[in-house]
């Protein structure tokens, strides 16, 4: 009898070690493209679904992308309770060729792709302001050539490849008019309450113009860890 008990005992100690032990998922890591063209990073079953509106040309986004990336993306994301769902709102042709370039690394390397671009903007904005001084032609090349001129100048190209894309990809994704056609169309159907970049849904309620500082106390509110 005693016997039993000890090998019951064992049993269920055993299973509360293996449950302990049980690594808790990383959604952060989780990227998805949806039917409409846009990315979501984080659970699928997330109590807490944020969307954004977002220009790579925008300092207010890159801003954002860089002071909200430790606890949203590495914390909330990370833990499953919030889901980010990024929407190009597309402002220029520069904005175009970071959005095609951030999307050509493919869905698991999206979230990687457009917070480098992001984080880098300062950067490549100067180079290509730089550039088009030097090249005031470019602005009558055809809107592919332009689109890859401007790829280039900023540096977008080598960007990638750093981050794994060959050169015959990058070529790829440029000559892809469907792909950039549904880019471009994703800002075409954008709310009509959209007037801004970043602009924010919080489970389909639209949010004021809102900077991380104001952002991270209504998720926390909510319930976000």
């Amino acid at each position: 009898m005693i016997a039993s008990v000890l090998r019951l005992l064992a049993l269920l100690f055993g299973a509360v070690l293996l449950t302990a032990a049980t690594p808790v998922r990383d959604w952060s890591t989780v990227t998805r493209l949806l039917p409409t063209g846009a990315h979501v990073t984080g659970n699928p079953a997330a109590p807490l679904k944020l969307v954004e509106y977002g220009s790579y040309t925008c300092s207010h986004c890159a801003d954002f992308a860089v002071e909200s990336r430790a606890v949203l993306h590495d914390r909330m994301i990370r833990s499953g309770r919030v889901s980010l769902e990024y929407r190009h709102l597309i402002r220029d042709r520069l904005d175009l060729g970071a959005a095609v370039m951030a999307r050509c690394a493919g869905p698991a390397r999206f979230d990687g792709a457009s917070h480098a671009i992001f984080a880098a903007q300062e950067t490549w904005i100067k180079r290509v302001v730089d550039w088009q001084a030097a090249h005031p032609e470019a602005a009558q090349q055809p809107p592919l050539d332009q689109l890859r001129a401007l790829v280039g100048a900023a540096g977008f190209d080598t960007m990638m490849k750093a981050r794994g894309l060959s050169q015959a990809r990058i070529d790829a994704c440029l000559a892809d008019k469907v792909a950039i056609d549904r880019i471009v169309k994703m800002t075409a159907d954008a709310p009509v309450e959209v007037q801004s970049t970043p602009f924010f849904f919080l489970n389909g309620a639209a949010q004021p113009p809102l900077k991380w500082a104001t952002l991270e106390p209504i998720l926390r509110a909510k319930g976000a860890r």
